[in-house]
């Protein structure tokens, strides 16, 4: 596991942001795992900054859209929201801001395979913008989620998500129940920043490969690599 002071340094060169009080920074990036296998030392674990960052997040992205989008409704807008702060988005931009190795788990959690479970990796993205906004302000977060997240919001890249497992499953059950099975056929790497090889097979016949660093991320890359190859 990686220190605290590595990732101050990455957040300075990276982001330019630079911790004062890095007891909030190491509060966020600490799991409740952690904190209770370690009750006698008193830890704090950052489920309460996962409520502060959750609530600017949405601010913020409330923001965002109200200026972007002037003509939608409040409903369009409130479905827009959700998904762009939903769980297995947070959890992506944590993994693409580098922040898993940082994280403290206990060792069942480690164990387990958390440090690239999207729960843990989205609560710890949200536990992150609330220590940066009692450090250093709302400005500092919204120029954080400016840089990290908005991007990809303008690109449409977290608007519309497919779930290539539900459209394999549309496109081969048309005419009737066939077995489709998502077999991992090797895994690489630490435990920590595993990759994960899948096949995805029909009536055991393999129609398509992916990779990722979750299961559940290798077996959408070999639906959709099947869904794009039409078998």
């Amino acid at each position: 596991m990686k220190t605290l002071t590595d990732l101050n340094k990455k957040l300075q060169v990276e982001f330019g942001i630079g911790f004062d009080d890095l007891s909030l920074l190491e509060t966020a990036f600490t799991h409740t795992s952690y904190a209770n296998e370690h009750r006698l030392l008193k830890i704090s674990h950052n489920e309460r900054l996962e409520f502060l960052g959750d609530a600017v997040l949405q601010l913020i992205i409330s923001q965002y859209l109200y200026q972007k989008y002037p003509d939608k409704p409040e409903g369009d807008m409130s479905k827009l929201r959700s998904t762009f702060v939903r769980e297995e988005s947070l959890a992506g931009f944590s993994r693409a801001c580098g922040f898993a190795p940082y994280l403290k788990l206990g060792k069942g959690e480690e164990k387990s395979g958390g440090r690239d479970r999207d729960t843990i990796l989205g609560d710890a993205f949200e536990a992150f913008l609330g220590a940066l906004l009692l450090d250093k302000g709302i400005e500092s977060v919204e120029a954080f989620l400016y840089k990290v997240m908005i991007p990809h919001l303008e690109q449409g890249t977290f608007a519309k998500v497919e779930d290539y497992k539900t459209k394999l499953q549309e496109i081969l059950q048309v005419n009737g129940e066939i077995d489709i099975d998502y077999v991992v056929v090797d895994e690489t790497g630490p435990a920590h920043d595993k990759v994960f090889q899948v096949e995805v097979r029909v009536n055991g016949r393999v129609v398509g490969h992916g990779q990722g660093r979750s299961k559940k991320i290798a077996e959408q890359q070999a639906a959709q690599h099947a869904v794009e190859q039409g078998n």
